[in-house]
């Protein structure tokens, strides 16, 4: 049912609408639903949000990070590097990718059981390497090696990528966030997932 002050709302709304001549901006505090609605198959700040909390709350309840408590109980911090996130979608996401992905880090810096070497560092000296290798191309092998040379023992890498169906005016997009934690000593994986969502276009 919708509330008396929901419908004032809502007029007060279209009579902005109509005394503008047109549609008008909005921010969230104006209308709290404005990131609930889906306005496109792309993905938007709701779905990365849902598919990086999926992961961290996947890595925080994992054997991996049982181990690095125990190395923390017994005085030897584990130290861990988190890399960016690689798009395989067609959408330009890289900036949001980001964004949680500092969210990502601040959750196992504030869990007080891990060092995690800063993404800003890790920039700094991505540079000098690119620099030094002339070249932009680093496989898992280098980014382990990479890792090490930062002092990490562990790093969390991934990447998102989607799978895209049409049937006539109907479409159906799948979104998968897949990451994972490998020792560099060993190149073992400690923990891994895959976050999903789906988007449609439906008649």
């Amino acid at each position: 049912m919708i509330s008396l002050n929901h419908t004032v709302a809502l007029i007060l709304s279209a009579s902005l609408l109509v005394a503008c001549g047109g549609p008008g901006y909005v921010r969230d505090t104006d209308n709290p639903d404005i990131d609930k609605y889906a306005m496109s198959t792309g993905l938007d700040k709701k779905d990365l949000e849902r598919l990086f909390k999926q992961n961290s709350k996947s890595l925080m309840e994992s054997g991996a990070m049982k181990r690095w408590r125990r190395m923390s109980q017994n005085g030897k911090e584990a130290t861990v590097a988190i890399f960016r996130i690689k798009n395989k979608t067609t959408e330009h996401i890289n900036s949001q990718l980001e964004s949680l992905l500092s969210d990502f880090e601040t959750t196992l810096v504030n869990s007080g059981e891990v060092s995690v070497v800063s993404q800003e560092n890790q920039d700094t000296m991505l540079l000098k390497e690119i620099k030094r290798q002339q070249s932009r191309i680093f496989d898992r092998d280098k980014a382990a090696q990479f890792a090490k040379q930062m002092g990490a023992q562990y790093f969390v890498t991934g990447k998102i990528f989607t799978s895209d169906e049409k049937t006539g005016s109907e479409r159906r997009v799948q979104y998968f966030l897949f990451m994972q934690a490998i020792e560099i000593e060993t190149g073992v994986v400690r923990w891994q997932n895959k976050a999903s969502l789906t988007k449609g276009l439906v008649n």
